[in-house]
């Protein structure tokens, strides 16, 4: 796809045409599902990004703004996507291990069982939530373990921004955990 056709298929979806929507759906879904496959190692879980990510380019196709091409815009999205999945099993994982403790305890009540269910949804959603290169330091930082400056010279931007976008990721799971 040239790039004068992919502005011309942005714009076409940007104002609602659902048929050039369903044409990209169609042409892109198969690539974007294998790659995001490849990333988080499950054929489901990776339809469910990709068919989550065309939900989303849909519904907030007013404010789509793409600055490189499109495929690369899908994905790109798929890519931060798998890894926010990736992520967020992480944080479950760690939860359950932690929660569970060495000994092996009764399984847990349906209360607790409720309320381990609500914060893997908060979690979820509050990585959802964050800019894509927001969400992309956090997990950095957090999960891969990296140091503001290493990030800072990964992504190529300076320590401050690196130090802004964790202030903000930190920001929303207060707000978010709070809520619980």
């Amino acid at each position: 796809m040239t790039l004068d056709r992919e502005d011309e298929i942005t714009e076409r979806i940007r104002r609602g045409d659902i048929k050039a929507f369903e044409s990209l759906f169609r042409s892109s879904y198969s690539p974007l599902v294998r790659y995001s496959a490849s990333i988080v190692k499950d054929q489901d879980t990776a339809e469910e990004i990709v068919q989550d990510l065309f939900y989303r380019l849909w519904k907030e196709r007013n404010k789509l703004k793409i600055q490189s091409s499109l495929n690369g815009y899908l994905f790109r999205s798929t890519y931060n996507r798998s890894l926010r999945w990736i992520e967020h099993m992480k944080v479950v994982r760690k939860y359950e291990a932690d929660t569970s403790g060495t000994d092996q305890e009764s399984p847990p009540t349906p209360l607790q069982q409720l309320q381990l269910d609500e914060l893997h949804e908060s979690i979820a959603r509050t990585m959802e939530k964050l800019p894509e290169r927001c969400g992309e330091i956090f997990y950095m930082n957090r999960f891969e373990g990296l140091r503001y400056r290493e990030i800072a010279e990964k992504l190529e931007i300076s320590v401050k921004t690196v130090e802004a976008n964790m202030g903000k990721a930190l920001k929303e799971f207060r707000k978010t955990l709070g809520e619980l």
